[in-house]
C-alpha cells in the first residue's frame, strides 16, 4: 500500500504511537464458495498493503464454516489469485482448524445462559425476528435451561437431529432496534462432507459466530471489511467479549468498490458460470481474477487502479475506463508492438517482383527503444484490413480507395489500381502498385500521404483468431448493494460481449506463448489466451483499445 493517508490507516498509527499494539496483524478471509473478483483485490491490496508498511503479518484465512457451498478448486483458484498479485501470507489457515475450539466457545455461551437451543424452522425464525421498525418476539423455546441446552446441543453434535431440526441461537436482546443482535443463529445442522475435515462434524457454526472467533484466535488486531458488514459490528463485539477471548480485534468497514457495467456478487457470478453465459470463472469478459489474468491484465495496473480508488467509508461507483487505463500505462513500455490483420483482405502488388522477399526493420516499441528492432518480410502478396478499403469512400476518408495511394506501416506507398469482386458483388482482392522510392526509413520526401494502414505479408503470415469483448453487463450504475432481482441482473447481460475474429499476423509471432502479450498496430494490447492457444493457431485476447476518453 502507498503512503497515501486513509481513515484506516490514520487508525492504526495512532494504535501503535499509543502503545495499543506493538505489531499490527491482519487477514484477507475469504469464503472459498466462488473465484476472487476485482472487489476483493482492494481487500487484499489493503491488508496485505497497510501490514506490509508498518512491518506487520497478514494471514489468508478461508472461512469454510459453509460445506453445502465450498469446494477445494475455489481454495486453490485464491491461493493462485493471492500470489499472482504479488502478495504473500504469513501463515495460510482455515475457519475449519478451529471447528473444537468454536464448539467448545457456543458451549461456554450456554453455561453463561447466553445461548440456547431452538426448534423453530428457518421461516419459523424470520416470522419471530420482527421488523426494521417492529421489534421480534421471544421463541417458545428461548427459556430452556442450561443443563437441557447443554444436552441437546451435544446431541445436534453427535447426529441425532436431520437438517434443519435445531438451531443453536445467541440469547441477546429481541427487541434490539439491530436486528443482527435479535438472538442469532449461531450453529446449524449440515449433514454434508466438508472440503477440510470430512464427516467430522454435522453443525457447523455461522459466518457471524464463527468470523470474530477465527479473528481473536489468530490475533488479528484490525478487522478490514467492507461496509455491509458495519451492522453486525455489535454482535462481532458481543462475540469476542462473552466468548471471553483474550484478544480483542477491532472491525474496521471501508466503502466496496463498484465498478461501471461490473456485476461483482458471487452468486451472480456463479449464475453466468453455470447457466453459459460465460465459458467459466476465467472467461476474460469476467471481472474475477482468473478472468482478468487470462484476458491479460497485469496484476501491477490492477494494484496501481485499486490504490487510485482510494479508501473511504462510503461506496462509489468507478469508472471501467479508469481500471483500463493503468492497464494502458502499465503496458505502453512494455508491450512489443507487431501487425495483425483482424479482417483480411488480400493484396496483389503488380509491379513487384514475383517470388521476391525483403526484409524490413520495424520498431519493436518506440517508446522503449531499448527494445530494439525486429524483422518483417514483404512481398508482393500481403493482407490489409477490409475496413481500411473503400469503394466508394465519404469526404476525407484517407485510406485505400481507387486511384488514391496510402502508406504501408514500415514499408512503401501503395495505390489502388483495380478492385477484384466475386459473383456476389464482394471485394475480394485489391490490385495495387507500389513506388520503390517510397521505402520506410529512407527520408523519402517527395509527396506526402494522408493514410498510414497497417498489413501482413501474405505467404508467411501465421493464421490467428482474435477475440474481442465489449462489457458483459451493460449497466453505468455499477452494482448496487442489497440488489437481488435475478431476473433483472439477467437482462443486463450483453448479447455481444464476445466477437471472435479470424486474421493473421507476423510470422514472428508463430512461437508465442501463453499470456505472452502485445500491441496491436491500432487495434489495442491482446493477450495470448492460455486457455484456446494451440501450436497451430494462437488465440489472442484483446486486452484494451488503445485509447479512451478516461482522464486521471
Amino acid at each position: 500500500m502507498d503512503n497515501t493517508s486513509n481513515f484506516i490507516r490514520d487508525i492504526i498509527i495512532k494504535d501503535l504511537e499509543s502503545g495499543k499494539h506493538k505489531k499490527i496483524a491482519t487477514r484477507f478471509p475469504p469464503e472459498p464458495n466462488g473465484y476472487l473478483h476485482i472487489g476483493h483485490a482492494k481487500s487484499i491490496v489493503l491488508n496485505f498493503g497497510l501490514a506490509d508498511e508498518f512491518e506487520g503479518t497478514t494471514n489468508l484465512r478461508f472461512d469454510d464454516t459453509n460445506p453445502l457451498k465450498e469446494d477445494i478448486e475455489y481454495v486453490n483458484s485464491i491461493k493462485e489469485d493471492v500470489k499472482w498479485l504479488g502478495f504473500e501470507w504469513e501463515n495460510l489457515h482455515f475457519a475449519s482448524d478451529y471447528f473444537e475450539e468454536m464448539y467448545n466457545r457456543a458451549v461456554l455461551l450456554i453455561k453463561k445462559g447466553l445461548a440456547y437451543v431452538d426448534d423453530l424452522s428457518a421461516d419459523e425464525i424470520r416470522q419471530y425476528r420482527g421488523t426494521l421498525t417492529e421489534p421480534g418476539k421471544n421463541s417458545p423455546y428461548r427459556d430452556r435451561s442450561i443443563e437441557e441446552n447443554l444436552d441437546l446441543f451435544e446431541r445436534m453434535r453427535a447426529g441425532e437431529f436431520g437438517n434443519g431440526e435445531k438451531v443453536l441461537r445467541a440469547k441477546i436482546d429481541m427487541a434490539s432496534p439491530n436486528i443482527n443482535l435479535r438472538d442469532p443463529v449461531i450453529y446449524r445442522i449440515a449433514h454434508a462432507e466438508h472440503h477440510n475435515t470430512g464427516d467430522k462434524w454435522c453443525i457447523y457454526p455461522m459466518y457471524a459466530f464463527a468470523h470474530p472467533l477465527e479473528d481473536a484466535i489468530e490475533g488479528i488486531t484490525h478487522s478490514i471489511c467492507t461496509v455491509e458488514f458495519e451492522d453486525q459490528r455489535p454482535f462481532y463485539n458481543w462475540v469476542v467479549e462473552q466468548c471471553e477471548m483474550e484478544a480483542t480485534p477491532q472491525q474496521i468497514e471501508f466503502g466496496r468498490l463498484n465498478i461501471t457495467n461490473t456485476v461483482m456478487s458471487k452468486r451472480k457470478l456463479k449464475q453466468l458460470v453455470d447457466e453459459g453465459f460465460v465459458d467459466g470463472w476465467d472467461d476474460p469478459r469476467m471481472p474475477t481474477i482468473s478472468g482478468m489474468r487470462r484476458r491479460g491484465y497485469t496484476p501491477e495496473a490492477i494494484r496501481a487502479f485499486v490504490r487510485e480508488t482510494g479508501v473511504s467509508k462510503s461506496s462509489g461507483v468507478v469508472d471501467e475506463q479508469m481500471l483500463e487505463h493503468f492497464v494502458r500505462e502499465d503496458l505502453k513500455l512494455k508491450a512489443p508492438r507487431t501487425m495483425g490483420v483482424l479482417n483480411p483482405l488480400k493484396v496483389v502488388i503488380t509491379n513487384y517482383p514475383e517470388g521476391e522477399v525483403e526484409m524490413l526493420d520495424a520498431e519493436i516499441n518506440p517508446e522503449n527503444p531499448d527494445m530494439g528492432i525486429r524483422q518483417i518480410p514483404f512481398s508482393r502478396e500481403i493482407y490489409i484490413e477490409q475496413d481500411d478499403f473503400m469503394e466508394n469512400p465519404p469526404p476525407k476518408y484517407f485510406r485505400l480507395f481507387p486511384g488514391n495511394e496510402v502508406r504501408l506501416k514500415h514499408a512503401y506507398f501503395i495505390k489502388c489500381e483495380e478492385v477484384i469482386k466475386d459473383e456476389n458483388g464482394n471485394v475480394i482482392e485489391l490490385r495495387c502498385t507500389y513506388d520503390p522510392e517510397t521505402k520506410s526509413g529512407t527520408g523519402f520526401t517527395g509527396r506526402k500521404v494522408k493514410g498510414t494502414i497497417h498489413w501482413v505479408e501474405a505467404t508467411q503470415a501465421v493464421p490467428a483468431e482474435f477475440r474481442l469483448y465489449e462489457p458483459l453487463i451493460l449497466d453505468d450504475n455499477g452494482e448496487e448493494d442489497g440488489e437481488d432481482d435475478t431476473k433483472t441482473f439477467l437482462d443486463k447481460v450483453n448479447p455481444n460481449s464476445l466477437e471472435v475474429l479470424q486474421g493473421f499476423v507476423e510470422p514472428n509471432m508463430k512461437d508465442v506463448k501463453p499470456q505472452d502479450k502485445f500491441q496491436f498496430f491500432r487495434h489495442g494490447y491482446f493477450n495470448v489466451d492460455p486457455k484456446y492457444t494451440s501450436p497451430e493457431k494462437p488465440v489472442f485476447n484483446r486486452i484494451v483499445s488503445l485509447k479512451s476518453s478516461f482522464k486521471i
